[in-house]
C-alpha cells in the first residue's frame, strides 16, 4: 500500500510542478494528491480500528471477572 501512495504522490508532485502558476500547483497537489490519499488511508484503516476496538472490548469483558 505504501509503495502505491509514494508513487501516486510522485506523479502528483510532477503534475503540480508543471502547472502555470504556484496557486494552480498547490491546488493540484492538494486536490489530486493529499485529499484522495487521506481518504484512502482513512477508509483502509477503518477495519483496523474496528478490530482493535473489538479486541479491547473482549479484553475488558475477560478482565471484569472476580478478582481474588
Amino acid at each position: 500500500m505504501w509503495i502505491v501512495a509514494i508513487g501516486w504522490m510522485y506523479v502528483v508532485t510532477l503534475m503540480a510542478a508543471t502547472e502555470t502558476s504556484v496557486v494552480a500547483g498547490l491546488m493540484t497537489f492538494l486536490f489530486y494528491g493529499m485529499l484522495p490519499l487521506s481518504l484512502v488511508f482513512y477508509l483502509t484503516g477503518a477495519w483496523r480500528r474496528g478490530r482493535a476496538r473489538k479486541r479491547e472490548a473482549q479484553q475488558a469483558t475477560r478482565g471484569a471477572g472476580p478478582k481474588v
